[in-house]
């Protein structure tokens, strides 16, 4: 199972031109990904510079044949002509996929620091090796406070699923709504986290938890322990880091440990501000 996680900036490369079809097109020169982890995809939202108010879900489906699609918005507001803009996250699947949750993470009053709100998208993928969680999210970039809280969120979430993970399945009493779905433990949890290698909140996502809970791992650190992160950000010049750093993580937990393969940046496309990273697992 090959799977890819990447902040697109609504498509907007490094020229501040929005080419959702150079997206695509660099996805697929990168490899065939049973699942793709997207963050920033908008949805008639023509105030962010060089969109056009595309619909980028609709978009990105036909570019991308063959894949079920997830999406979940954080923000989702008025756009004034009485339709929605929205913003958030997308995960795109060749295998089939259980339930689904749409997370809505903390959003703390901050009222001195930009902050905007965030989600995390959560669905179980049917693989060869059995379900497992695919988890995306993109968390707070102007406050450590922010990212802090919606870690602990995401944490709260991962021990709620294991508490989870036990139900009965087939139950004839229990049909509709209440009709129980698997909901492994066992996970995968990607995205833009703006934060960097060596920062607090790593270490705080990458504590163990009490009990049987698994824990998450970094997977770069997994396969290169003793080799530096390659970044994500700031190879090519932005305003927002002030070096190089790596913001895009992809973490798995105990489980999934030996089924991992390979761990892969781009660090050459220039079509967003972020790079593209992604896993191989057996």
């Amino acid at each position: 199972m090959k799977l890819l996680s990447w902040n697109i900036q609504w498509g907007r490369g490094m020229d501040g031109r929005v080419d959702l079809q150079r997206i695509v097109e660099t996805i697929c020169r990168l490899d065939h990904f049973d699942i793709i982890c997207l963050q920033e995809v908008a949805v008639n939202f023509p105030e962010l510079p060089g969109s056009q108010g595309e619909n980028q879900l609709e978009i990105l489906l036909s570019l991308l044949q063959g894949y079920t699609a997830v999406y979940s918005p954080a923000t989702d507001i008025p756009d004034g002509h009485g339709k929605r803009s929205q913003f958030g996250n997308m995960i795109l699947s060749r295998l089939p996929i259980g339930q689904v949750w749409r997370h809505l993470l903390p959003w703390n009053a901050e009222p001195e620091t930009p902050s905007m709100q965030r989600t995390l998208i959560e669905v179980v993928i049917f693989t060869a090796s059995g379900p497992v969680r695919v988890l995306t999210t993109h968390l707070e970039y102007y406050s450590r406070r922010q990212r802090e809280i919606q870690i602990e969120a995401i944490r709260r979430l991962h021990v709620e699923a294991h508490s989870m993970a036990g139900r009965i399945f087939e139950s004839a009493e229990k049909n509709g709504p209440f009709k129980a779905h698997q909901r492994p433990s066992e996970a995968i949890l990607c995205g833009d986290m703006n934060f960097p290698v060596s920062s607090d909140e790593r270490l705080q996502l990458l504590a163990p938890f009490e009990n049987d809970v698994p824990a998450f791992y970094d997977t770069r650190t997994l396969l290169y322990p003793d080799v530096p992160h390659t970044p994500t950000v700031g190879i090519h010049p932005v305003d927002f880091v002030d070096q190089p750093e790596c913001f895009d993580y992809i973490f798995i937990t105990e489980g999934l440990k030996g089924h991992l393969k390979s761990f892969q940046t781009d660090s050459e496309t220039q079509a967003s501000d972020h790079q593209p990273v992604w896993i191989e697992l057996s």
